[in-house]
């Protein structure tokens, strides 16, 4: 009976320290991106002419729902004048389906003109691509595209980095229910923190 007390006392402060870490670095993210997370219709006029469009999940050529959704965005804005340049960043490593190819196809397919694409094949997390924007790219600011779970940590980071940056929202109305909840709970029990502490790192 004693261990069994022990064992459920254990458990429970884990659950406790996980909670405590999931509410903090949560709250942290919000407050960094506060006032910094729009819409693509509400983009101010004054908003940077440079997009960064972050890579994700693509398969045997194709675009994913989630990069899809990310990437209609860029030539939206494109097309309607207000980006001169698109940042695409992923891992274009064979194993992860050679994404930056991908998203540079898709674009190109949609009307953006190969000499508004920009390349970064090293982007392989949200924080390499917000450090490689401004080390290997030079970019003091711009537009970052990503879902509504994924954005305000977008934002965080290329903040840390260098870049001020404003996230714009893609809906994403072809993703699954299922893939959207499990978006949500790895943002909050591994992304987010592990933010936190590059975040962290970075300002020493």
């Amino acid at each position: 009976m004693c261990t069994r007390r022990r064992y459920g006392l254990l458990v429970s402060v884990l659950l406790v320290a996980v909670e405590s870490v999931v509410a903090v670095t949560s709250a942290w993210v919000a407050i960094a991106s506060r006032g910094r997370v729009v819409e693509p219709v509400q983009i101010p006029v004054d908003a940077p002419r440079t997009l960064i469009v972050l890579g994700a999940k693509v398969e045997d050529g194709e675009v994913g729902d989630y990069i899809a959704a990310r990437l209609d965005v860029a030539v939206e804005l494109y097309r309607s004048g207000r980006v001169e340049k698109i940042l695409s960043s992923g891992n274009d490593a064979d194993d992860a389906g050679n994404e930056v190819r991908v998203m540079r196809a898709y674009l190109e397919a949609h009307g953006v003109p190969a000499e508004a694409i920009l390349d970064d094949p090293l982007g392989t997390n949200t924080a390499a691509t917000c450090r490689r924007a401004r080390s290997v790219f030079g970019i003091r600011s711009a537009l970052i595209v990503t879902q509504n779970f994924h954005v305000g940590r977008a934002v965080m980071l290329c903040e840390a980095h260098g870049v001020q940056a404003l996230g714009v929202i893609a809906r994403c109305d072809h993703c699954t229910r299922l893939s959207m909840v499990r978006n949500h709970l790895r943002e909050s029990l591994g992304s987010r923190p592990r933010a936190v502490l590059e975040v962290l790192r970075t300002s020493r």
